[in-house]
């Protein structure tokens, strides 16, 4: 597949190497974190007016799913405010490391490792989220533990462990960088096997070796191989879309669990936030009440029972159409690459149902982004509840359609013969046609 390496162009190369935009904004990021959470505490209680809630459910949110991760893969990972503290101090300095920091530096148990814990993160996320998302205080206290979690993990454990084992961000972006247009690699892989001192591992905060990089499910684009490699031979490439996705990708059962988590997940949000089931979303605010017991129930049922049931049901039926000789745990993992095209553009379909009805409160929050009567911009008040349009309706519909037509092509390409794609693509035909009944009735 044809590559375009970005370190080839004079201007791109300088703009990587240095330390310093990336820095910066992440800088920024993180002053807008620690605001995020000031406007949590004391801002309005009124979620619509409250900078927490509108710019980290409305804009962030909208903005990783239609923009960081179609376009750059795990790209926010690149900017994101959350483990800056914790590698300050483990590198003993704050633009790069500067002597012996601070740390025990344990490796992360064996038996974490994977995305489980990330994919359990997800589920919490599915069953909170409705308070989550609407309470200005509520997200505010789970950023806070979030960066504390970070802080206190990256004391004990070695490089990013929480954003490699237990950020749920960190697995959905990574679940579907695998379909995103950035990658990093090396360009002669022979030059880094003759290379006896793997600077780039000891730099590299995700615990990566380049040489043995194939999925950009798990690379932060941090960018310090590249920095740190003597050599000069990382490269930054833009590649086709789903370039991760093929027969010849290895890819194990977490990844399954993860993507069967994200799609049942992108199905319930559906269902509460769009659905005309009033008592539905009423259940899933009432936390902790009969009715949030039932939902919480159901929940589990859809993201641990009937999907995965389904998932291995065609599963079990394409081994038996073909001539595999795997064993059904090694091909739920390799079928897994479907789930990633189906889930990330139902993800997005919802996303834009979602951002048109309520992307409007935006200005007014920068106006007054603690509801405490500010008008900065002029903007206060004058925000107004959207809603879908044909031409939204259109483009879910279309998206949908996308997903479908590219999960069933995976199949196709990781199948043996088309007979032995068709319950795969029936799987998928279900799940699609369940997201549409959803978003558009």
């Amino acid at each position: 597949m044809t590559r375009l390496d970005l370190t080839h162009i004079s201007w791109t190369q300088t703009l990587l190497r240095s330390r310093w935009p990336q820095f910066l904004l992440r800088a920024i990021t993180l002053a807008g974190f620690v605001f995020t959470i000031f406007a949590g505490l004391f801002g309005s209680v009124v979620g619509s007016h409250n900078f927490a809630i509108i710019f980290v459910w409305i804009a962030w949110w909208t903005a990783l799913k239609l923009f960081f991760i179609p376009f750059g893969g795990r790209s926010w990972c690149s900017i994101c405010p959350i483990p800056m503290p914790g590698e300050w101090l483990q590198n003993g300095g704050i633009l790069q490391p500067c002597g012996k920091g601070i740390g025990l530096g344990k490796r992360w148990p064996k038996a974490m490792r994977g995305s489980w814990l990330q994919a359990g993160g997800f589920l919490m996320v599915g069953l909170f989220g409705a308070v989550t998302l609407t309470s200005p205080l509520v997200t505010a206290i789970v950023l806070m533990v979030i960066l504390l979690l970070a802080l206190i993990l990256s004391l004990v454990f070695e490089r990013r462990s929480f954003c490699n084992y237990l950020c749920p961000i960190g697995g959905f972006t990574g679940l579907y960088a695998q379909v995103g247009p950035v990658e990093v690699r090396v360009k002669d892989a022979d030059i880094c096997a003759a290379h006896d001192e793997k600077v780039c591992y000891d730099a590299c905060p995700w615990g990566l070796y380049p040489l043995a990089l194939k999925s950009s499910a798990n690379c932060g684009l941090c960018m310090e191989c590249l920095r740190v490699c003597p050599t000069d031979n990382i490269a930054v490439n833009l590649r086709p879309w789903g370039s991760d996705l093929g027969s010849k990708t290895k890819h194990n059962l977490d990844e399954a669990f993860l993507g069967l988590v994200m799609l049942a997940s992108a199905l319930v949000d559906s269902a509460i936030f769009l659905g005309p089931w009033g008592q539905l979303k009423s259940a899933a605010y009432a936390i902790g009440s009969l009715p949030w017991l039932l939902f919480a129930g159901v929940f589990i049922v859809v993201a641990l029972g009937i999907l995965p049931g389904l998932y291995i049901a065609a599963v079990w039926a394409s081994m038996r159409l073909g001539a595999i000789k795997t064993t059904l745990r090694q091909s739920l993992a390799q079928f897994s690459q479907l789930l990633v095209p189906l889930g990330m553009m139902a993800w997005i379909a919802f996303t834009i149902s979602f951002a048109f009805a309520k992307f409007s409160y935006v200005l007014p929050v920068i106006s007054d982004p603690l509801g405490w009567g500010w008008n900065l911009i002029g903007m206060s008040g004058t925000s107004w509840v959207g809603q879908s349009t044909s031409f939204s309706l259109l483009l879910q519909v279309v998206l949908l359609a996308v997903g479908l037509f590219w999960a069933s092509r995976v199949a196709r390409r990781i199948t043996e013969s088309v007979k032995q794609a068709l319950p795969l693509i029936a799987f998928s035909i279900i799940f699609s046609l369940s997201m549409l009944w959803l978003l558009i009735g």
